[in-house]
């Protein structure tokens, strides 16, 4: 099976005499078709990382024990897994092996056995992790993170650079049981990992998530493709990012093909997915009148050191002295710029209020209010309810609330960075 994939590019490709700055969205469909594609991969690694520290017992240890098992019994019999459990110290509670009845009553036996004591060194449990995974080089290659308390400062060091050695090998979702663990600290994670943070609030909802994890990996069949922006001579790449259906800033990720050829990671894809990105160059600006190709994004996909240019958009700039055409904003431009807004207004906000601010904590989420309101993205609309009372969405007229469930405050902050696609007119 193969999956073919279409870019487009959108964007006002119409600047004014002067401007240097080219802003362009580039929309990415994965669809199973005909035509140049990548090809499906068959094997599938599937890693659980489980803390098991000291915080994690009582009700949440058994519900995870439970989980665990759940998902084992669900992996299909040509899915390989295994099972790493941690606090100070990593542990290979089930060694990656095919998930056939046989060896799915062997990891129930031992996740049976799992208990919680010690400390959080998170670093130790994403390194065994990465030794599993590396027992199998081209497989697509999925884990699922959970913990409930905070990495140990001793470890931020060893933290970036086993992290460092993850990347690319395998992506990872992170998610928080309980209140007691940092987001950032995950999200760190997860976005070096090409995953997803998010929190869960009571120990009897992990099975219901894990089970949900698990689905998404599964329907994932493609692996090694990568965004490549080529720029002309004297042109910067100021920023790329995903900004659909999660914002994840990549400009940071890159690697330099060649001058002017970077490449930035995608992560795996299934059919039916689509993804936006959003690309700021900086280029020489022109006179009047003056056209140019500001950059060419392409999905580059990689097998066995063969690349195949499955997709190519290209981004344009032409200067003009008309104002009605240089003025004119794109749709989507201006709709994915303003969801990096909220998201930056709902973070700085809970910032200041856990500082005490309040004027700037009002300020900052009512700007958020109005921003969630204006894009029509309701989800975080809903959780921003949770934390202020709003008068005026419109206008972001907003009073904090006194009192907020912690879980609340989290959950806003977490899922923060989902997008809402724009509006269709």
């Amino acid at each position: 099976m193969t999956t073919q994939f279409k870019a487009e590019v959108f964007q006002n490709q119409y600047l004014p005499q002067g401007a240097k700055e080219v802003h362009a969205i580039m929309t990415v469909s994965a669809d199973g078709g005909e035509g140049i594609a990548a090809s499906s991969t068959s094997n599938r690694v599937f890693g659980i990382i489980c803390d098991t520290s000291g915080s994690m017992g009582g009700e949440k240890i058994h519900a995870v024990r439970d989980a665990m098992a759940k998902i084992v019994n669900l992996l299909p019999e040509n899915t390989f897994f295994f099972i790493v459990t941690g606090a100070n110290i990593a542990r290979v509670t089930f060694p990656m092996l095919k998930a056939t009845p046989e060896n799915k009553q062997k990891a129930q036996a031992a996740i049976k056995k799992v208990s919680a004591d010690g400390g959080t060194i998170i670093s130790s449990w994403l390194n065994e992790a990465l030794t599993q995974f590396q027992k199998m080089p081209h497989a697509l290659r999925q884990a699922l993170l959970l913990t409930d308390g905070q990495n140990d400062e001793s470890d931020e060091q060893q933290l970036q650079a086993v992290l460092k050695k993850c990347e690319g090998i395998f992506q990872c979702d992170c998610r928080g049981v309980g209140t007691s663990w940092r987001v950032k600290q995950l999200q760190e994670i997860s976005g070096k990992l090409l995953g997803t943070t998010d929190i869960i609030p009571k120990a009897n909802m992990i099975e219901a998530d894990f089970q949900a994890i698990l689905e998404k990996a599964m329907s994932k069949n493609v692996s090694d493709v990568a965004l490549r922006l080529w720029t002309p001579q004297s042109a910067k790449i100021l920023f790329c990012k995903q900004v659909s259906p999660d914002i994840v800033d990549l400009t940071h990720r890159t690697t330099v093909v060649k001058p002017q050829v970077c490449d930035y990671p995608t992560g795996a894809w299934s059919n039916g997915e689509s993804r936006d990105y959003h690309f700021c160059i900086q280029v020489q600006p022109g006179n009047v009148g003056d056209e140019m190709l500001a950059g060419r994004a392409s999905l580059i996909y990689t097998d066995n050191g063969v690349e195949t240019k499955i997709a190519e958009a290209r981004i344009l700039a032409i200067w003009t002295d008309d104002d009605a055409k240089s003025t004119k904003i794109d749709r989507r431009v201006a709709h994915y710029t303003g969801q990096a807004e909220l998201a930056q207004s709902i973070q700085e906000g809970l910032e200041a209020r856990d500082r005490g601010n309040i004027e700037v904590a009002t300020a900052k989420l009512g700007k958020a209010v109005q921003l969630a309101h204006a894009s029509g993205n309701e989800a975080t609309a809903k959780l921003l309810r949770k934390v202020v009372d709003i008068e005026d969405a419109a206008t972001g007229t907003v009073r904090l609330k006194r009192e907020v469930a912690k879980e609340d405050t989290m959950m806003l902050e977490t899922r923060s960075t989902k997008t809402t696609r724009i509006p269709k007119s």
